[in-house]
């Protein structure tokens, strides 16, 4: 394996791609989409990648020939192919703390027979899915009994972060497959009136409460843990009710999610070597596997290792993560956009953005390269949406004719089983409708400046034939590696996220010693308002 690879920073700035990148987007106000389009008839053609039941459109792209075939050189010249080893080989690619990238192998274990901290990879995956098999498989046939002897039809998942979103999104998007008679809840936010809300509403007789952290020590998880096993014990009559049928635990520590008191055969356990934002696919993923089933979450698994083989196998100008990386890049580094809308048009995806939000930002949102050194040039950029058809009533005026460049991301599916021709035609009438409105726009000679639409905005188009668990599964792991390939060709780590831990410090030092006067003027003042409303 190429040492340089987990010891020294690729830097693309260094290369001649990025400078004839950078003279190719010094003229690049001779680019126009639909002039493009219209002069190349196969542009179309060109600009398309059809996968399994993927079609990806990125002919509405601003960017020409010329700038595309010097993205794709680019990613030639950087270490993408021997990163994507380095990942899968369990290389410690995550530099900063010292660990390796193995989230793949959560999707396919039989070819991850390698050990790592002393324990073997793929069978410690199997072992994991195997009691996420049996733990749902009993609570959805109603043989996961509580403490009273009632069968489980409430779970309340509280985790933060990855622990909350993944398996928040994908449970919504795939709610028609969801066992009727068992309900998915998600706690996340630290703010008491969620998880109070909530159980006021539950019985506690029938609930079963899944505690997901990492370490078994996130602040705001436990707070909400302490909370609901409160609520369990006044109910219940239980002394201990993390000793009870009421609580599982999922985490990497299991020492300390046994010393809170959790039953060893009632913890999932997961490597460390799974990050926060990547680990839907583990134990994480229970609620997931609870709502629609092990064979539907098998078959989400399956979709996310298709999409691994189709990124680590295809040819860059056929790999669609790759083309989302380098497009990003031409947009970001050289257009000077700073942010990329993601619009899907289905509702079912609405928890789809904020997921992207923290898989791009927390993983790419970074200033030094994997050396410490500090970057020359813009990394990450923001990520940002909601469902079409109602951001059409929202922000997409600034789409259409705002003073930002913002490339847009649209998702659709062709088939709905749970829609109807009628509004689903619509809805994929309003995606297309608004794709061609921002590049074409409008000028009529006699219209107010006001009716003007300058056009030339760019956007690509991902359809889905329909949102199956292998398709959710697919796509998810598109943005996984289009996030991955980014950060190798920034030449940053994509895999530690140094920049939450501040914010948690400096909040466990307020909680300890908030009078000791040592804070600045305005932080003080704040206390002191604070100070007054609590009592």
């Amino acid at each position: 394996m190429d040492t340089d690879i987990t010891t020294n920073s690729f830097n693309p700035s260094c290369t001649p791609h990025w400078e004839k990148l950078h003279q190719y987007s010094i003229n690049s106000g001779h680019l126009n989409i639909a002039r493009m389009l219209k002069q190349n008839p196969g542009r179309a053609e060109q600009l398309r990648v059809q996968w399994q039941g993927f079609y990806f459109d990125y002919a509405k792209s601003l960017i020409d020939d010329a700038s595309l075939a010097e993205l794709f050189s680019l990613a030639e010249a950087s270490p993408l192919k021997q990163c994507m080893a380095a990942m899968t080989s369990g290389a410690t690619i995550n530099r900063s703390e010292g660990r390796p990238v193995l989230h793949c192998a959560l999707r396919d274990p039989d070819n991850f027979d390698i050990d790592v901290d002393g324990g073997n990879v793929g069978q410690s995956v199997k072992d994991s899915l195997q009691k996420i098999a049996d733990f749902s498989a009993r609570i959805r046939s109603g043989q996961w009994l509580g403490s009273t002897g009632k069968a489980i039809t409430d779970v309340i998942n509280i985790g933060i972060g990855g622990s909350d979103l993944g398996p928040k999104m994908v449970c919504q998007a795939l709610q028609q497959y969801a066992q009727q008679g068992i309900n998915c809840h998600f706690i996340s936010n630290v703010d008491g009136a969620e998880i109070l809300s909530l159980t006021q509403r539950l019985n506690a007789e029938t609930t079963l409460v899944i505690i997901t952290s990492k370490t078994f020590t996130t602040q705001e998880t436990l707070l909400n843990a302490k909370t609901a096993l409160a609520w369990l014990q006044e109910k219940l009559g239980l002394a201990q009710p993390q000793n009870s049928p009421h609580v599982i635990g999922i985490t990497a520590n299991t020492g300390n999610a046994q010393e809170y008191g959790i039953p060893a055969e009632q913890i999932v356990e997961f490597g460390t070597w799974v990050g926060g934002r990547y680990s839907l696919w583990s134990g994480v993923g229970l609620a997931i596997a609870i709502s629609i089933g092990y064979e539907a979450f098998e078959e989400l698994l399956a979709g996310a290792k298709a999409m691994d083989e189709h990124f680590f196998n295809a040819e860059y100008a056929q790999n669609i993560p790759v083309i989302l990386a380098l497009l990003s890049i031409w947009y970001n580094n050289f257009l000077g956009a700073q942010s990329c809308a993601v619009i899907p048009y289905c509702e079912r995806l609405t928890h789809l953005p904020t997921y992207l939000q923290q898989l791009e930002m927390e993983s790419n949102g970074k200033s030094v390269n994997q050396n410490g050194e500090a970057l020359g040039y813009n990394s990450g950029g923001v990520i940002w949406g909601q469902p079409g058809t109602n951001g059409q009533h929202a922000f997409f005026q600034l789409l259409h004719q705002g003073t930002h460049l913002i490339p847009v991301q649209f998702i659709g599916a062709v088939n709905d089983d749970l829609s109807n021709d009628e509004h689903h035609q619509v809805l994929l009438q309003n995606m297309l409708a608004q794709g061609a409105a921002l590049m074409l726009g409008s000028e009529q000679a006699d219209a107010p400046g006001y009716a003007h639409y300058p056009g030339n905005r760019p956007s690509t188009t991902l359809l889905m034939d329909k949102l199956t668990p292998f398709n959710c599964g697919a796509l998810i792991a598109l943005y996984e590696h289009k996030v991955f390939a980014e950060g190798v060709l920034w030449g940053i780590n994509s895999f530690d996220q140094w920049g939450v831990e501040l914010g948690k410090k400096i909040a466990k030092q307020l909680a300890k010693d908030s009078d000791n006067g040592n804070w600045d003027a305005s932080t003080k003042q704040l206390l002191k308002l604070l100070s007054k409303g609590s009592k």
